[in-house]
C-alpha cells in the first residue's frame, strides 16, 4: 500500500526572520483505477488509503450497488504496462446477478480529486435515480450537536493536522450520538466515497438517522452521493452550490451550510433542525 504522507525538504521564508530550511511532510497524492470484472471504470486521483472502501463509495454513487452482499470483493493488481502491482489498480467483483455497470459509465478521462464529475455530458446524467427515499426519514439533530459536529471532525482527522492538505468527511449516528466513521483525502468527493463504502461494507445502507458532515464546501456531486446513500442531511462548513440547494430540496434532504462556531445557515429540509430554548427566544426577539 501507498504511503499516506511523505517528507520533502523545503525553505521556510518569513518576512523580517530571513530562510530557513527544514523537512515538511506532504499528503500523498496518486491516481487509482478501478475496474469491475476487469474492465476500466474510472481513474481518480486520490490520497492512498481504504481504496476499497472509496471503490464501493463510488460504486453506490453511480448506482451500481446498493447493499454490501453486492460487492463481492476486491483485489489489487497489476497495471497495464507491466510494472507490476503498484497498488494503484484495484478490480472489483460483484456478486452473482447483480449488473455490471453500463459501458456509458465507464470514464475515459482522469477523475480529478477536486472534481470527481467534470467531463459529464449534462447535469441530467448525473441526476441517478436512487434506490433510498430520504424524504420520509425521522431524523432530528438539535443545533447544539450540529455546531459541534466541525470539532469533532477536525479532532479525528490525524493526517490534516500532520499535512494541513487533506479534506475530511464524517458519518454522524444521531441514534448513538457519535461520528461512526471520518475518512481524509485530497479530494473531498473521494473522502465522502470512502465513508459511504465504510457504510456499505458494514451493511448501514441506507444511512438513516445519519448526518454526512464534511469540511469544505457542499457541491452537487456531494449531494447526490449522499442522497444515494439514503443518507438525509449533509452539513459543510463552508457553502453549498445553487445545484446542490435545488437538489436537496427537490429530493427532500436537509442541507446545511455555512456551519462555524455557533451559527448555520439551513437551506433545505429545516424540520430536521432542532433548535434549543435560547435559540427560539433570540428567533422570537428578532422576530419581534
Amino acid at each position: 500500500m501507498g504511503r499516506v504522507t511523505t517528507r520533502r525538504r523545503v525553505a521556510r521564508l518569513t518576512l523580517g526572520a530571513g530562510i530557513s530550511r527544514r523537512e515538511d511532510t506532504l499528503v500523498v497524492e496518486e491516481p487509482l483505477e478501478i475496474r469491475v470484472g476487469g474492465r476500466s471504470l474510472a481513474v481518480t486521483m486520490r490520497t492512498p488509503g481504504h481504496d476499497v472502501e472509496l471503490a464501493a463509495g463510488f460504486l453506490v454513487s453511480e448506482g451500481v450497488v446498493t447493499r454490501g452482499d453486492e460487492f463481492a470483493a476486491a483485489r489489487y493488481c497489476a497495471g497495464d504496462a507491466g510494472d507490476g502491482n503498484t497498488y494503484n489498480v484495484l478490480d472489483v467483483t460483484l456478486a452473482p446477478g447483480v449488473a455490471p455497470p453500463a459501458p456509458a459509465l465507464a470514464r475515459e478521462f482522469f477523475t480529478t480529486s477536486s472534481c470527481g464529475i467534470c467531463g459529464k455530458a449534462s447535469i441530467d446524467a448525473v441526476r441517478t435515480q436512487s434506490s433510498f427515499n430520504v424524504r420520509d426519514d425521522s431524523l432530528r439533530v438539535s443545533t447544539e450537536t450540529l455546531v459541534s459536529l466541525p470539532d469533532r471532525l477536525r479532532a479525528a482527522q490525524d493526517v490534516f493536522e500532520k499535512t494541513g492538505g487533506l479534506h475530511a468527511a464524517g458519518l454522524y449516528s444521531a441514534k448513538d450520538d457519535e461520528l461512526l466513521v471520518v475518512r481524509e483525502d485530497v479530494g473531498r468527493h473521494n473522502a465522502v466515497d470512502k465513508v459511504v463504502g465504510w457504510a456499505l461494507t458494514h451493511d448501514l445502507l441506507p444511512a438513516t438517522g445519519t448526518v454526512l458532515m464534511v469540511s469544505g464546501r457542499a457541491s452537487f456531486e456531494l449531494t447526490q452521493k449522499a442522497i444515494m446513500a439514503g443518507i438525509p442531511m449533509l452539513a459543510a462548513v463552508s457553502a453549498p452550490s445553487s445545484l446542490a440547494v435545488e437538489l436537496a430540496i427537490d429530493a427532500g434532504m436537509s442541507l446545511v451550510g455555512f456551519l462555524r462556531g455557533e451559527s448555520m445557515v439551513v437551506y433545505s429540509g429545516a424540520q430536521r433542525v432542532e433548535q434549543q430554548p435560547a435559540d427560539q427566544h433570540r428567533a422570537e426577539g428578532s422576530a419581534a
